[in-house]
């Protein structure tokens, strides 16, 4: 069984989206469960996980929709204002929606010790009530903020996306690796084996760039904590659905039979609380 942990559903708006620019063009015009299902059937995946990639409750019920008319949809992460008073209102309307999953906030274009002001850490600590995960979006250069976040939330589940979001391209491994050790000391966070293609060089990378990674992220974390996302549709910007798991079943060869299937499916269903059949 596989489980693709991560991945995005757009209606492309050019304004709304303007993250995706024009040198994007590949990623720029609508990706719907219609484009994915065929991918997910050829390379055997059973379902997916839908992550928001807009921060707005429009994005959320746009996915729960998606979800709710396609049964390989196994759950989703939307949005919600984790600093609004009204916090618990809304989460009390979504939990009613079994697919929804968990929450993200797009922490990456956030300035610094924003995820550690007290209205943020007070909704974060409000998920674990409702039994919701936490998908943390940051930047390297954030992830020793994000361990701290997650130590003042020992009982919330969280999953750090992309790895982190090392800087492949450039070259520089180390930092990131020190503080991936880090925030892997809080058995609360998990790890997605997410985004490492978007991260190296778009058009020159190889596996040999991108192995050290995977390594020092299952290193870190261990094998019960880590789990398979391909980021599609923004991973076309580096390479196909089919070279993103190639690169980690490429990887994975030497593991037993047991570890792989925790990080193809198993890892991913625990956390997210997903049905196993």
């Amino acid at each position: 069984m596989k489980i693709d942990a991560h991945q995005h559903f757009w209606v492309f708006d050019s304004i709304r989206d303007n993250w995706i620019t024009e040198d994007m063009a590949i990623i720029r015009r609508n990706f719907l469960p219609d484009d994915l299902k065929p991918i997910l059937d050829h390379n055997k995946f059973v379902g997916c996980i839908a992550v928001q990639a807009d921060q707005s409750e429009e994005e959320t019920q746009f996915l729960l929709d998606l979800a709710a008319d396609n049964d390989f949809i196994k759950g989703i992460v939307g949005w919600v204002d984790l600093r609004s008073n009204d916090l618990e209102t809304r989460l009390d309307s979504y939990s009613t929606f079994s697919k929804f999953k968990g929450v993200r906030h797009i922490l990456q274009t956030e300035a610094e010790g924003f995820m550690l002001e007290s209205a943020f850490v007070k909704g974060i600590g409000v998920l674990k009530d409702y039994g919701l995960t936490y998908d943390i979006l940051i930047r390297s250069s954030q992830i020793q903020e994000a361990a701290t976040l997650s130590a003042l939330n020992p009982d919330q589940r969280f999953v750090l996306d992309h790895i982190g979001k090392p800087q492949i391209k450039g070259g520089n491994m180390l930092k990131w690796q020190s503080d991936i050790k880090e925030i892997a000391r809080h058995e609360n966070v998990y790890c997605k084996l997410s985004g490492l293609v978007t991260e190296a060089d778009h058009t020159k990378w190889k596996p040999a760039d991108l192995f050290p990674y995977i390594d020092s992220a299952i290193e870190a974390f261990g094998i019960n904590r880590v789990m398979f996302g391909s980021d599609w549709p923004v991973c076309k910007l580096a390479a196909e659905y089919n070279e993103v798991c190639d690169l980690v079943s490429n990887f994975l060869e030497p593991f037993s039979r047991f570890e792989k299937e925790l990080i193809w499916s198993g890892n991913a269903i625990d956390f997210y609380n997903l049905d196993r059949h």
